[in-house]
């Protein structure tokens, strides 16, 4: 034992690091720190204790030296370390934040960690750190869209109620089509999943043509009425509500929610309405397709049908497409509605009063 340092080990502190050493889950360093002390108890000397151990002599002397002084309890702590990093400045973070929130002045949309910390003198990784701790992503960005229609709340307010406690004797769908959905046949054939290995599938396709599916999803029981045709004009979508007004039981009133697309608003549809008196239209606020709840079903076939899809031809694809529609209609699920239209209102009006504070 270094010369100056020396202690006696009591039973109850032997009796300790016994258990230490025989504990099968103890940290391994609080292990050895422990036969050190034990066997400077017993007698050994330091080289002795090395051998042991194989531990180097200041690191022995170290813990024998933490015992005589904390006892047990100290040779299971570390002592704190200052950090090999000089703290950042508190003006310098200041600096960071304020630019982060501006735009950069080279030619670029955005900074980046490098550009950031030539512009402020500090490392790249202390710009991240700073990032990090105030939940600054400059890399990442959300798109928005915010409705200018000035009978947002009362269109919205009637969208969401047909969806939350629809009329007596009545169906209510959710219309809308699908345009432009792409037959893409991929010009090689991809490779299947393996284990640590995704699916692949090149770049690169090859356009077989185009078809648009009209859909009408019947928000109490989930099922959809899909077609298939070659354009979206208004006479295609005429052709549609002939589909459904003969898919409806007759003496139902059909409330129907559809966006402001044109086509919907064509005076020909306007004449097929007036010969229609059952069906009455919904229209969503402008630039809402999220309060549409058919687009949650276009969503999925896209996400499982037809982003992954290989079709060789319009009807390959159209195929495909009426075949996800039966199964959605063999098992359907019920629309839920669950947002707070309240809330999303007071959303609203919070995002216009920042706009208008920031432009």
């Amino acid at each position: 034992m270094r010369t100056g340092i020396s202690f006696t080990l009591t039973g109850s502190d032997r009796q300790r690091l016994r258990a230490i050493v025989a504990d099968g889950n103890a940290p391994q360093k609080h292990v050895w720190r422990a036969k050190i002390v034990l066997l400077s108890g017993d007698g050994l000397g330091t080289i002795e204790i090395m051998r042991r151990t194989a531990k180097s002599k200041t690191c022995v002397w170290r813990w024998q030296e933490r015992f005589a002084e904390e006892g047990v309890d100290g040779l299971l702590r570390d002592k704190t370390r200052p950090s090999r990093i000089a703290p950042v400045q508190q003006s310098v973070i200041d600096d960071v934040l304020r630019l982060t929130a501006s735009d950069p002045p080279h030619e670029a949309t955005h900074w980046t960690s490098g550009a950031m910390a030539r512009q402020v003198g500090i490392s790249a990784s202390s710009v991240q750190r700073i990032w990090r701790a105030h939940r600054l992503t400059p890399h990442r960005f959300r798109q928005f869209k915010l409705s200018n229609d000035p009978a947002f709340a009362a269109k919205l307010h009637d969208v969401v109620g047909l969806y939350i406690d629809p009329p007596k004797h009545a169906i209510v769908l959710s219309v809308d089509e699908k345009s432009q959905i792409q037959a893409l046949d991929r010009t090689q054939p991809g490779l299947p999943i393996k284990p640590g290995k995704a699916g692949t599938m090149t770049h690169d396709y090859k356009r077989n043509g185009t078809t648009t599916l009209f859909a009408a999803l019947n928000v109490l029981d989930g099922t959809v009425i899909g077609r298939n045709m070659q354009r979206h004009r208004h006479q295609e979508f005429i052709r549609f509500l002939g589909e459904i007004e003969r898919s409806v039981p007759a003496g139902k009133v059909i409330h129907a929610i559809v966006d402001n697309y044109a086509t919907h608003k064509h005076p020909k549809v306007k004449a097929w309405l007036a010969r229609h008196p059952r069906w009455v239209l919904h229209f969503t606020p402008t630039s809402c397709s999220w309060a549409n709840a058919v687009e949650g079903f276009f969503a999925k076939l896209t996400r499982r049908r037809l982003k992954r899809g290989v079709f060789r031809s319009v009807h390959d694809l159209q195929c495909a497409i009426n075949a996800y529609v039966k199964e959605n209609n063999d098992d359907p699920k019920p629309f839920v509605w669950t947002a707070d239209p309240g809330k999303i209102i007071a959303a609203v009006k919070r995002g216009h009063q920042v706009l208008d504070s920031v432009h």
